[in-house]
């Protein structure tokens, strides 16, 4: 059977998006290939023209949700929002309840970090571009402070919101969030 012209890329596009959410959802040691295809609608044999090994679907697809993540704060940007804006989005209900469609560093730091070289540096470059719009909101300073400052607001939202969603009271998870926004707010215009 023939298929049309970029059928492929298509094909490997929903796999990397299927991949990318379930390991969000269930962490990467937990999300197999199997699983992965099975909710693709795709068998296990489907997978090998797309993707070498899990190792590469795990790399791309960790990029490829750090990109989703910086489309999301450059959308708020372009809609007239500010650093408060997106530290608020970050720290949002929403992204609370929606681990497969949030940030993969608050749903992966761990497990990412046991992964191999390459995925840890793609994931790594990924941050960068990330930390480096965040930086360009902050007050002006030396780069290296702003970007220091960048990277700790970072590490403070993924942090907060891993902590918030463990606890199981709603009102006590609203609290940790928006405790995270003051904290986040008040490095963000610290000296």
């Amino acid at each position: 059977m023939r298929f049309e012209k970029g059928h492929k890329a298509e094909t490997r596009r929903h796999i990397l998006s299927v991949a990318s959410k379930r390991f969000r959802r269930e962490g990467i040691s937990a999300a197999g290939i199997a699983g992965i295809m099975g909710e693709a609608g795709l068998t296990n044999g489907a997978f090998y023209p797309h993707f070498e090994s899990k190792e590469e679907l795990v790399r791309e697809a960790v990029s490829s949700a750090i990109s989703e993540r910086q489309h999301r704060v450059e959308d708020i940007l372009r809609a007239g929002g500010g650093l408060e804006d997106i530290i608020r989005t970050y720290l949002s209900r929403e992204h609370l309840k929606t681990p497969s469609c949030g940030c993969p560093s608050a749903a992966l730091l761990p497990e990412v970090a046991r992964e191999p070289m390459a995925t840890r540096q793609a994931y790594e470059e990924g941050i960068q571009n990330y930390l480096s719009v965040v930086s360009a909101l902050l007050p002006k300073a030396d780069p290296a402070v702003t970007a220091r400052r960048a990277t700790a607001i970072f590490a403070l939202l993924a942090g907060t919101l891993q902590y918030a969603r463990t606890v199981t009271d709603a009102a006590a998870a609203d609290q940790i969030l928006e405790s995270g926004v003051e904290a986040a707010l008040l490095l963000a215009g610290a000296p």
